[in-house]
């Protein structure tokens, strides 16, 4: 099986990971919705989240507690969004998890909108926000 999510959470594509551990991976969305948006995937294909087994289950709400923590120091949001779409809403056709921050005034339907082109983020952008990541993590 070809699986993008299983190549993106087992870095066999270009992305830009900024936690992991045994179960998960944790990379910068390459669309984000604001900077520091980040998806939690598993390195196991799992496709729904009422199949994940209960080390990865806690590696996901592990990883989402200490990406939370994270995305509050670096770019104190006014809220942090955690949203799983499942189904045929899963663009990855495997399980993957967004931990977005928002602020006030976001309409947070345009998360949803079809034309993720223009939010596509540069390259080096991306390399800056994971060296962020990094460096805030060594302090945790």
């Amino acid at each position: 099986m070809n699986c993008l999510g299983c190549n993106l959470a087992n870095k066999k594509e270009n992305v830009y990971a900024v936690f992991e551990d045994d179960n998960v991976c944790c990379i910068l969305d390459h669309a984000p919705y604001n900077e520091g948006h980040v998806l939690i995937l598993p390195k196991e294909h799992i496709r729904y989240f009422d199949e994940m087994d209960e080390n990865t289950a806690k590696s996901v709400m592990k990883a989402t507690k200490i990406l939370s923590k994270v995305i509050k120091m670096l770019f104190n949001p006014d809220g942090i969004t955690v949203c799983q779409n499942g189904g045929v809403f899963d663009e990855l056709t495997h399980f993957h998890l967004h931990v977005v921050p928002r602020y006030e005034g976001q309409n947070f339907a345009e998360f949803y909108t079809e034309d993720e082109a223009i939010h596509i983020e540069d390259e080096h952008k991306l390399e800056e926000t994971k060296r962020k990541f990094i460096k805030a993590l060594r302090m945790l």
